[in-house]
């Protein structure tokens, strides 16, 4: 009895500390609509999954798609890219899962950017990297913008942020309660946004944090204590929307009422099986087109996929159910498209550098 009660004292002891070690500050204000005091709350309302099906999922058996390792030599190159773009037009750049620079007026914006051997809080253990960053770190133009989307691993990649606040000091964009955290980091260039606030970036740039469905945590009970959403850059070249990490909503709709046209839509099509388990969080190719659709977006470009194994779907998944749904509802690749880790979209063909391998 004595034994029995020290282990399972240790064992609470343990999750206290990893707690502590790894959980970002909460959110402790009340000054939004979503949040109900001691969590926020997604725009239908819809919960996330507690943690006896986490452990259902991991433990389940489940059928895991085929990911490898890329050999470096059989990787497509393309030129690192320029320091600016005309202020007339965009350029659009994959860089890895949901990291994109994009660079619009004068200025260079990186989203969500991860550049670690893994999607963990520890280089040793956690969803591992299965091909290189499209652009080299040191490469990389002089960065004035980050927008982080929430603050999971794959996303937020604190190495990373530091890295870039230390060469480049950006100014950070955030969800509500994630400035906690990346203070906590010594990182203190940030501007936090609640679901349709709005910032300006200058040169006739205008940023809008939208709705997303997901969730957030980092640590073992912190989930949902800061919040998630996605951003759309206003501006003349065209609206851009940068979706983050999310499930398929009505929010979609309304995002188009809000903001008007969407030029360019960059999409989650990756990490959605088991549909039992992924559906409230993270979208399949499928809705994904749905939501493309919905948006009346001109163009869409796929993400989330190819690079890190966060779910059972393998890593070409995503592309092949991305054509199969293209296919069934009538859309070209042209419309809605992947690119290659490197590869750039631009709405000027004069900075354009890319290959179609959807």
């Amino acid at each position: 009895m004595i034994w029995t009660f020290a282990i399972a004292a240790t064992f609470v002891s343990a999750l206290f500390v990893a707690d502590k070690l790894l959980s970002a500050p909460k959110y402790n204000e009340n000054n939004s609509d979503h949040f109900d005091g001691k969590k926020f709350i997604n725009p239908d309302g819809a919960g996330t999954h507690h943690y006896g099906e986490v452990l259902k999922w991991w433990l389940g058996g489940n059928d895991k798609g085929v990911w490898h390792d890329y050999d470096q030599d059989d990787l497509p190159s393309y030129p690192a890219p320029e320091e600016t773009v005309d202020e007339d037009s965009h350029r659009i750049t994959f860089i890895n899962h949901a990291t994109f620079l994009i660079q619009i007026n004068g200025q260079n914006i990186l989203t969500d950017p991860v550049w670690s051997f893994r999607a963990s809080p520890y280089q040793w253990i956690g969803p591992k990297r299965k091909r290189p960053a499209g652009i080299d770190f040191d490469k990389l133009p002089s960065i004035d913008t980050v927008l982080l989307s929430h603050n999971h691993y794959d996303h937020l990649d604190i190495e990373t942020v530091k890295h870039l606040k230390n060469r480049f000091d950006p100014q950070f964009i955030v969800p509500l309660g994630v400035e906690r955290y990346l203070h906590s980091q010594g990182i203190d260039r940030t501007i936090r946004m609640d679901w349709w606030d709005k910032y300006g970036l200058g040169n006739d740039t205008t940023l809008t944090a939208v709705p997303a469905r997901h969730f957030s945590g980092r640590g073992l009970f912190d989930r949902n204590k800061t919040l998630w959403c996605g951003y759309v850059l206003e501006n003349p070249s065209g609206n851009i929307y940068f979706a983050g990490d999310t499930g398929y909503g009505d929010f979609f709709k309304e995002i188009r009422q809000q903001v008007g046209p969407i030029n360019t839509s960059i999409l989650p099509i990756g990490a959605y099986k088991p549909r039992w388990f992924m559906e409230v969080i993270h979208m399949s190719p499928e809705e994904a087109v749905k939501t493309h659709k919905e948006l009346e977006s001109e163009r869409s470009i796929g993400m989330h996929f190819g690079t890190f194994p966060m779910a059972d779907d393998g890593m070409y998944e995503p592309l092949d159910d991305l054509q199969k749904a293209l296919k069934k509802h009538s859309i070209s690749k042209q419309e809605f498209q992947t690119l290659q880790h490197g590869e750039s979209f631009c709405d000027n063909p004069q900075y354009n550098v890319m290959d179609d391998v959807a």
